[in-house]
């Protein structure tokens, strides 16, 4: 585990301020990875048809909370 000091909160600033990418340019890079995801995987629409069910599980069990009836 990596400790907050105040040298690594400096850095992790500098590093969010100097990196920092305009939400148009942030944008075009989302798209450009979507068409790239489509033509990986053809079958890929996105979240909506995935099954989110194990993942919906093992979040329960990670929070302390009963499997969902």
């Amino acid at each position: 585990m990596i400790r907050s000091t105040p040298e690594l909160l400096d850095l992790e600033r500098r590093m969010a301020r100097d990196r920092a990418v305009p939400y148009d340019r942030a944008l075009e890079i989302f798209e450009a990875l979507w068409r790239e995801a489509l033509v990986l995987d053809p079958r890929f629409n996105g979240t909506r048809n995935m099954d989110l069910t194990p993942d919906f599980a093992v979040a329960r069990a990670l929070n302390g909370l009963p499997p969902d009836a």
